[in-house]
């Protein structure tokens, strides 16, 4: 199982190009996982565990507002990643994730791949680089989508 694992982390977005012994570090973290439709992946304050690569299925990243309920941020398809703050310490969700449809999912401990990153600091940068690009993609979902929401507040 833990090969077929590897495979499919082989040909993930956020992870391909690792080589074969990287792929092998995160399949030892990794599992199959699946949630139905609404069920929350990620809920904002919660402790970060785990991170999702979506192989199925469609995620909304949310956010709360006040008075208004839940705003869609983005939303991740297969070949997407969910999840970033497993990985920074306090290791809190920011976001909330939720699953539009049944998802299909590799979910990755956050714990058991930090150990293996801060053993091979190689491998450990690798990960901060490619998460990194991760976040900033995400921020800059974020600030168009509240462009589109509250348009330019200086009149621009």
């Amino acid at each position: 199982m833990k090969e077929d694992l590897a495979e499919m982390i082989t040909h993930h977005g956020l992870l391909a190009g690792l080589p074969p012994e990287d792929m092998e570090l995160i399949a030892g973290c990794a599992k199959n996982v699946a949630f139905d439709a609404d069920d929350l992946l990620l809920e904002e304050g919660a402790v970060a565990t785990t991170f999702y690569l979506v192989r199925r299925g469609n995620v909304a990243i949310e956010v709360h507002q006040a008075g208004r309920g839940p705003l869609v941020i983005e939303t991740i398809g297969p070949g997407g990643a969910v999840g970033w703050s497993w990985l920074f310490s306090p290791h809190r969700w920011h976001f909330d994730a939720r699953a539009l449809e049944d998802v299909g999912a590799i979910s990755i401990d956050g714990a058991c791949l930090r150990t293996k990153a801060e053993a091979d600091p190689a491998f450990g940068y690798e990960l901060i680089k490619r998460f990194a690009a991760l976040i900033i993609d995400r921020l800059e979902a974020t600030q168009l989508r509240l462009l589109d929401i509250y348009g330019d507040v200086e009149g621009r």
